[in-house]
């Protein structure tokens, strides 16, 4: 039976109106938002070819940076660069990514936590990268640290969550809440303030606000530590036959015409 998922890496709301008058003086912001439905559309494809897969998975939640906004491909973002990382070392796995372009916690909370709780049963690595489009607006960010608290509460125990590197007081609220949760053994913590890009020149897109490829190898390199670690207790190291065999099988899948 073909593997299906309803949702499709779309929050339903169009973009801000701040974001379509960028898009209108800017060919940086215009070439990046063009983007956003054909990586998504990619991302949920490439989701039912991972579901056809048996086994451990990676379950991916957050907003634009996780889809890999701003990189040359949808696959090029610090999701698959960390992939490709894991891969050398025998723990790949295969992605689930529920990100979408524009997502708040509430997004996450109403539309991504739904769509994880309906796959497959699997033992699964959940990773979150979510915040930055919360503080957009006075109204997301007064109410971004209770909503962040209950993420947390509905997260998986152990899930690699990352934490908020701007200077804002909704974000230290938010560090405070995921700091506290890490303390307490219920999430792995990436913690962006010093594991992130010390420096994001020549890291960033046309639209000088998603990251680009060095941007995502930056965020990738945060990510890779907490990881490896979430994933000793969900994965054995696959021998280099075994790797080679799931190199070849995602090789087919991508192969496959659409």
């Amino acid at each position: 039976m073909e593997p299906t998922l309803e949702y499709a890496n779309v929050t339903g709301r169009p973009s801000s109106r701040f974001v379509r008058t960028a898009a209108a003086l800017s060919r940086g912001v215009a070439s990046v938002q063009r983007q956003h439905p054909g990586y998504a559309a990619q991302w949920h494809a490439a989701n039912l070819r991972a579901l056809s897969a048996p086994g451990p998975r990676w379950t991916v939640l957050g907003d634009s940076m996780s889809l890999g906004i701003g990189s040359t491909a949808y696959d090029a973002g610090w999701v698959n660069q960390l992939q490709a990382e894991l891969e050398t070392a025998g723990l790949a796995l295969p992605i689930v990514n529920l990100s979408a372009s524009g997502a708040r916690v509430p997004d996450v909370l109403n539309q991504q936590l739904p769509a994880w709780r309906a796959l497959p049963p699997a033992p699964e690595l959940v990773t979150v990268l979510i915040g930055s489009n919360d503080l957009m607006s006075r109204t997301h960010r007064d109410a971004l640290p209770a909503a962040f608290a209950e993420l947390i509460a509905q997260l998986p125990r152990g899930a690699v969550v990352a934490t908020m590197p701007q200077p804002r007081a909704a974000a230290r609220a938010v560090n405070a809440l995921l700091t506290a949760a890490a303390e307490r053994g219920d999430i792995t913590l990436v913690d962006m303030r010093s594991s992130g890009p010390a420096s994001w020149r020549g890291r960033l897109a046309a639209d000088h606000f998603h990251p680009n490829e060095l941007g995502y190898a930056g965020i990738a390199e945060a990510f890779s530590a907490p990881v490896r670690r979430a994933l000793a207790s969900i994965v054995q190291p696959l021998p280099l036959s075994g790797r080679q065999a799931l190199h070849d099988r995602e090789l087919s899948q991508k192969e496959v015409p659409s």
